[in-house]
């Protein structure tokens, strides 16, 4: 089993000079969210395909697990093109005598709600099911501009995927909608592709018509059904990122409320995924923490503070502080109302008093 990621979009109605897969949710790259994914699965290989200002992608996440190798589709010509582009890497392993069975799983990098326990329990239906491809479906009351799946034959198995332009008649009462998470034997997968004619002017090849090509060829071709398909939902523009970014708090705050943290109103408590907070630590109202910081035990924090890679010791309280890049020794307080800038180390035992304000670099 290999994953491949796709990350080549320009995502146009962001609106942003910064690609779509490197836009932060909780203080990282949407896109780390779906590779944290991945790593929970047993992938011999991970290859990101990357486009717009690929070498900005390719840069922030070097060095990252799980990923193996980039490749770039040079020409933003629809996943299907995408998809041919990532194949690319596997060119040394088709070498290797019996691997006509290994299976490639392909996931948008915009699907940053996505969990190791969803794509697990996929896997194990494809693996079941013996199946050419299986494609992650759920049933939507709200299908929106969803892909929808277009059942028929004997069995009522998927004969074809539908972009939700090309509707027509009663394929708009369907209700299963398509995520866009696929898992393909490989070996097929390319000269599926290659069948696959460009369904515009551009030239775009769409991955969803490899299903139709083989089905055609006399293939099976599966259905996962997820109850979690709001998961796997794309983020195309900043309402949709927004929406993430509440969802991603709120498992955020909910996994440190588990560990021994006190949060007197989650919901107005903002913490990064890259924060480090030890037990009995308390958040008031209003508290936003951010980048690298890490809080000690029982220190408290807020109301009304915002902390940027900032270190605090054990034992402090700090209120309505705006901080960046210092350092807070233990058993301090903090405030009200005070500023410290970056490369402030405030020595333990130490009460600044109200409206402090130090230089950069101060103490």
């Amino acid at each position: 089993m290999s994953a491949m990621v796709l990350a080549a979009g320009a995502g146009r109605r962001m609106r942003s000079s910064r690609p779509k897969p490197l836009h932060r949710l909780c203080g990282r790259p949407m896109v780390r969210y779906v590779l944290d994914a991945l790593e929970a699965l047993s992938l011999d290989r991970v290859v990101l395909v990357v486009g717009h200002d690929g070498d900005r992608v390719a840069e922030e996440l070097k060095d990252t697990k799980p990923v193996t190798d980039v490749v770039e589709q040079r020409s933003p010509r629809g996943t299907g093109d995408a998809v041919l582009a990532g194949l690319a890497a596997f060119a040394d392993d088709d070498l290797d005598a019996g691997r006509e069975s290994d299976d490639v799983l392909i996931v948008p990098a915009d699907v940053p709600l996505i969990t190791a326990e969803t794509l697990s329990a996929f896997v194990a239906s494809h693996r079941v099911s013996g199946a050419a491809a299986t494609i992650m479906t759920g049933r939507s009351s709200d299908p929106g501009a969803r892909m929808r799946a277009i059942r028929g034959g004997r069995d009522d198995s998927v004969v074809r995927v539908v972009d939700h332009r090309d509707l027509v008649g009663d394929d708009h009462t369907i209700d299963e909608v398509v995520s866009g998470v696929w898992l393909f034997r490989r070996t097929l997968l390319a000269p599926a592709l290659r069948r696959v004619s460009p369904d515009n002017a551009a030239g775009e090849l769409h991955l969803a018509g490899a299903i139709e090509v083989l089905v055609a060829t006399g293939h099976s071709v599966a259905t996962h059904e997820t109850a979690a398909i709001d998961e796997v939902s794309g983020i195309n523009d900043r309402i949709e990122l927004a929406v993430a970014e509440a969802e991603l708090r709120r498992r955020t705050n909910a996994a440190w409320l588990a560990r021994g943290v006190t949060m007197l109103d989650p919901d107005r408590t903002y913490v990064d995924a890259t924060v480090e907070l030890a037990p009995d630590v308390t958040l008031f109202p209003g508290t936003i923490l951010q980048g690298t910081t890490t809080i000690g035990e029982g220190s408290e924090i807020g109301p009304d503070t915002r902390l940027v890679d900032c270190r605090i010791g054990s034992g402090s309280r700090v209120e309505k502080t705006m901080a960046e890049a210092a350092v807070v020794g233990a058993d301090c307080h903090v405030g009200p109302f005070a500023v410290l800038g970056p490369g402030t180390d405030i020595a333990s035992a130490t009460d600044t008093g109200p409206f402090y304000t130090s230089e950069r670099g101060g103490s």
